[in-house]
């Protein structure tokens, strides 16, 4: 770990469980975690690791967003349920404020982008909830901060182009060739 990483206590439980499709990125973050104090199971899909939940519940979680059989949501969310205190973060590759919102509203401490470093994972599963996330870096465009807001108004109005558009006051064409353009960054 480096220097500015904080340290969990040892004496704690240190069970975790990596929930990712990507097997050799699975693999590869189970090994570093383990070298980390974590005691690491694997999981590869939304019902792979309901049932491990089910059986052991970890004191911690990594979850990948997108699996092939669901959302990494849900992962999160029986989590919660069956351990409340639990401290779970996501990982995607395809990040948005509208589902980082969300992660952290479902019980998700963190939300990362992949591929995160495993030494920013630790510190993102020890940072005590009342300590701040240092800034970002390299924040997002002012038009990537608006495509994001279109996107939440979208996701919260379950995806209907035609209420989302009334919302932003926005002409539904528009609302739609923004839809379908990639995000800025």
């Amino acid at each position: 770990m480096t220097d500015q990483t904080p340290a969990l206590n040892s004496s704690e439980d240190m069970t975790l469980l990596i929930v990712d499709d990507d097997k050799p990125f699975q693999q590869r973050l189970a090994r570093a975690m383990e070298k980390r104090g974590f005691t690491t199971e694997t999981a590869d899909s939304v019902q792979d690791a309901a049932g491990k939940i089910a059986q052991n519940a970890p004191a911690f979680a990594i979850v990948d967003m997108r699996l092939e059989d669901g959302n990494g949501l849900d992962v999160i969310e029986q989590l919660r349920q069956r351990r409340p205190d639990a401290r779970a973060i996501v990982l995607t590759g395809y990040g948005n404020i509208a589902t980082a919102v969300t992660a952290v509203k479902l019980g998700a401490i963190d939300y990362l982008a992949k591929p995160a470093d495993p030494d920013d994972i630790v510190a993102a599963l020890a940072r005590k909830p009342e300590d701040k996330a240092q800034p970002p870096e390299n924040p997002m465009s002012a038009d990537r901060v608006r495509w994001e807001h279109i996107q939440r108004v979208y996701e919260l109005c379950d995806r209907n182009v035609s209420e989302t558009a009334r919302r932003l006051n926005m002409h539904r064409r528009t609302l739609q060739r923004i839809l379908a353009k990639r995000a800025p960054r």
